[in-house]
């Protein structure tokens, strides 16, 4: 099972997403959460680092649910969470 005990996260400009990190025991899994994604979530949203990093900060329940559900087990390196997942 995988947790979020590293409250961490970054914004990767290229990617236009909030990048952060699940662990499941010593295996460390990226999850990248689009900024579609965070809009869907957090209507009104400002599409700037800031506006981004404070709507993943007031969902993290939501998006870690949501990350927790989407992960396999050593599927993948990183994952990424679209509007659709929500």
């Amino acid at each position: 099972m995988i947790d979020f005990p590293n409250h961490s996260r970054s914004y990767d400009q290229t990617r236009r997403a909030v990048r952060f990190w699940g662990h499941d025991s010593a295996i460390e899994a990226s999850f990248f959460i689009d900024e579609g994604a965070l809009m869907r979530i957090q209507p009104g949203v400002h599409a700037t680092e800031s506006g981004l990093l404070n709507a993943f900060d007031c969902n993290r329940d939501l998006i870690c649910a949501t990350a927790a559900r989407k992960y396999v087990r050593g599927s993948r390196g990183s994952y990424d969470l679209l509007a659709g997942d929500f």
